[in-house]
């Protein structure tokens, strides 16, 4: 069995939120798919070992916040790569508390669903949380990020508790390129240069040991020296 069949499926990227009294958290997904229109329910999956899983179990409400083709991985970072355990992901992040006063990332969004939790299904290492949409708004008229143009053009990965994860030892052929790739050794952001950094002023076409020595991985923020060379 081919696993890279599975990427050929269609998603998006989106910040999921939630709250637990007066805590609130969020994190990345790319599991969002609507299941009616009428009324409008969405569904989220949500790996049972992240801080919003407790938080959208507990408080019964989730919001979706759609994010755009020009969000930094800096920020895609913070909500897919970090834990709200060890950090307030939202103490420099635009957003306001909703309708159910979770809440809404509006920062790098194109728009925003509100959700109430109405059914929920056990799928082993993740939760599908079925919610009707009480609350929903388009925020200007950028284009939203796909979970393709996320892999293909911003180099991003899945982290390991996504729905959509798949293992290096799963996934051994890969794409021959000109010049090596190296890898974070913490969050498995890959450094391509024939793509290089634009966030961060990194022209394509940088090799690796061109790239100055204060450079930070985009998607955690470690220094340059946690890169590894690449496998082919």
């Amino acid at each position: 069995m081919n696993p890279k069949t599975l990427h050929k499926i269609s998603y998006g990227l989106y910040v999921v939120s939630s709250k637990k009294n007066n805590k609130i958290n969020g994190q990345i997904a790319n599991t969002v798919f609507q299941i009616t229109s009428e009324p409008p329910t969405v569904a989220v999956s949500i790996n049972k070992d992240n801080l919003t899983h407790e938080f959208i179990k507990e408080s019964k409400v989730f919001t979706i916040s759609i994010l755009s083709e020009d969000t930094p991985m800096k920020f895609i970072g913070l909500f897919g790569f970090k834990s709200g355990k060890d950090l307030d992901k939202f103490k420099e992040v635009f957003y306001k508390l909703g309708v159910t006063n979770a809440p809404v990332v509006l920062e790098n969004a194109v728009a925003y669903l509100e959700c109430e939790v109405i059914n929920n299904l056990d799928v082993g290492t993740h939760t599908v949380f079925i919610g009707k949409v009480i609350d929903a708004e388009i925020i200007n008229d950028k284009k939203p990020m796909t979970y393709d143009y996320y892999h293909k053009v911003k180099k991003g990965k899945a982290p390991k508790t996504a729905p959509t994860y798949i293992s290096e030892e799963k996934n051994k052929k890969m794409e021959v390129k000109k010049m090596q790739k190296y890898v974070c050794s913490v969050c498995g952001y890959v450094y391509d240069p024939e793509v290089g950094d634009p966030d961060s002023g990194i022209e394509h076409g940088t090799p690796f040991e061109d790239i100055p020595d204060d450079w930070v991985c985009p998607v955690c923020g470690v220094s340059k020296d946690m890169f590894e060379l690449k496998e082919e």
